[in-house]
């Protein structure tokens, strides 16, 4: 069995997210976490949570939705978080890629979540993209607002991970692991012990090989799963387990 840490069900590119999870549990998904960026989104995640038992939510504001927010937007993110469904905080964090021009609006609003993680007693989903150095340092500075969370999509150095690890934060990887191009991911993975990874899809994005361009699904996780056994050349049984194994206890989720 295997838990996509990190799906956006709540796409507009998903005219039937009820499909979606019905192809998931075909293919031996048994626990997701739909992520919010922003507040619509957040709400969209907790509904889709609501109507599945085995489907959870992450409430936050991401760093490229910052400019589209409203003052009160991160009020009724924190509203959200009473609900039983929500497991976590994100996804949150920095990205430098898209958004160069407010780096500190960025760094403010992902501590003021951080805040909110320590408030609720939840576990933290980051997103960082082109801002390794300043993630790190934010969440090494603020290491007493949050007990845990998740790397999502890490895609950093080898030693950049390991400064995470130190953090008590978990390693997730999805589709780009698959991409022939994809050397540091694969280095950090082999290195790296499988109590301190998990897999995601990210769908509908970074679709795995060799559906590579397609819309993704929750469905091709194994296949992440399947690329992360190769690599540390081990079954692909352990890799399932062992990742759903770390991701019930970063969410608390009985297993």
């Amino acid at each position: 069995m295997y838990f996509d840490t990190h799906v956006h069900l709540n796409s507009e590119q998903y005219e039937n997210f009820a499909q979606i999870i019905i192809n998931a549990l075909k293919n031996n998904v048994s626990k997701m976490v739909v992520i919010g960026y922003d507040l619509e989104s957040s709400k969209k995640a907790i509904e889709i949570a609501n109507s599945c038992s085995f489907v959870y939510a992450a409430v936050g504001i991401h760093p490229s939705e910052i400019k589209k927010m409203n003052n009160d937007d991160l009020k009724q993110i924190e509203k959200l978080l009473s609900n039983p469904k929500v497991v976590a905080i994100g996804e949150i964090g920095l990205d430098y890629h898209w958004d160069k021009d407010n780096k500190q609006e960025q760094q403010e609003m992902f501590i003021k979540q951080l805040k909110l993680a320590k408030k609720h007693k939840l576990p933290i989903i980051v997103h960082s993209r082109d801002a390794g150095n300043d993630t790190l340092e934010i969440l090494k500075n603020n290491k007493k607002l949050y007990k845990t969370g998740i790397m999502h999509c890490y895609s950093y150095s080898l030693d950049l991970a390991q400064e995470y690890l130190k953090l008590n934060l978990y390693l997730a990887f999805g589709g780009a692991l698959t991409f022939l191009n994809a050397k540091q991911n694969k280095e950090v993975v082999k290195e790296v012990e499988l109590e301190k990874l998990l897999i995601e899809t990210d769908a509908p994005y970074l679709t795995p090989h060799p559906y590579r361009g397609e819309r993704n699904e929750p469905k091709y996780i194994s296949l992440v799963a399947k690329e992360m056994a190769k690599i540390k050349n081990i079954e692909e049984e352990m890799v399932a387990d062992i990742t759903y194994r770390n991701a019930c206890k970063v969410f608390g989720i009985k297993k």
